[in-house]
């Protein structure tokens, strides 16, 4: 009996913790910003990376990512869907997924992998992936800051090292 008292408190203890405990886990991820939605580029807001010439190309548009594409967002993974029509009017479509814990992602594409790092603001307001990549037996690094502005626009900073040094994109899209 007094064995039958004894576990009968542990269970009741180990449940009162987990009772504590769960809410917390689950607001761990309430305060951050969460990047779901069917989203649409906004030209007009966006500013594409500079031209060999020094002036404003369009380098920021489809060809560098920048057309719309839905994103999902679930516990901790963030996954983008984008599909573009290619120049022989065939549809191709890339998923990149992230993990949101600071772990490493790989994303596969035809050019190879990518490894990935997604790591949140203190305020939770910013996600910042860090994106190495191999071409050619080349390494490329590049950054996308995400940050909605609002509810219904967010904001894509890209940096990546160009020949003459960073270029830097900045491109803001609708939720739809």
């Amino acid at each position: 009996m007094k064995k039958d008292v004894s576990n009968l408190m542990r269970l009741l203890s180990l449940t009162i913790v987990l009772a504590l405990i769960t809410p917390a886990i689950t607001n761990a991820q309430a305060g951050k910003a969460n990047f779901a939605g069917t989203w649409a580029v906004n030209a007009a807001k966006s500013t594409p990376a500079p031209t060999a010439g020094g002036g404003q190309g369009g380098g920021g548009g489809q060809r560098m990512g920048g057309g719309d594409f839905v994103a999902t967002q679930a516990a901790n993974l963030l996954t983008s869907t984008r599909t573009r029509t290619g120049q022989d009017g065939t549809p191709t479509t890339t998923i990149l997924k992230y993990t949101l814990d600071g772990k490493e992602s790989i994303n596969t594409n035809p050019r190879g992998d990518s490894k990935s790092v997604a790591t949140w603001s203190a305020d939770g307001k910013i996600l910042t992936i860090v994106t190495t990549s191999t071409f050619n037996d080349t390494e490329r690094k590049s950054s996308e800051a995400w940050t909605l502005t609002d509810s219904k626009t967010l904001s894509i900073t890209s940096t990546r090292q160009g020949q003459d040094g960073p270029v830097i994109t900045t491109r803001v899209y609708d939720k739809k």
